[in-house]
């Protein structure tokens, strides 16, 4: 079984079937629709010593851990939580993309 499941898949995996719940509505969420959370999306990280860091300057390029099209991390308050791909959401505006659904042993 894969470790990581697509968003096609999240309603089927260990799902309690609806029988056994019982009918639910938005307003069984109500509660925490205000509660703010923040999303992060990390397209890489890059470990260097602070002489290096010193160093750049305008233009520089820092090498990150990850290849050109590979997914990125999504975080949910610093929680892994899913990867996926940076889109444009209009001519000057990046966005996030969810891929996959990151399964909650996966998290790191």
């Amino acid at each position: 079984m894969s470790d990581h499941m697509d968003l096609t898949e999240l309603g089927e995996a260990g799902a309690t079937p609806p029988e056994q719940i019982g009918p639910r509505t938005a307003r069984d969420l109500e509660a925490v629709y205000d509660i703010p959370v923040t999303v992060s999306a990390v397209l890489g990280k890059a470990t260097m010593q602070v002489s290096q860091l010193l160093k750049l300057g305008r233009g520089a390029v820092v090498e990150l851990d990850r290849k050109l099209g590979e997914a990125i991390d999504i975080y949910v308050n610093n929680r892994l939580v899913a990867r996926g791909e940076v889109v444009m959401v209009d001519d000057n505006r990046l966005g996030v993309t969810m891929t996959e659904i990151v399964k909650s042993d996966q998290r790191s």
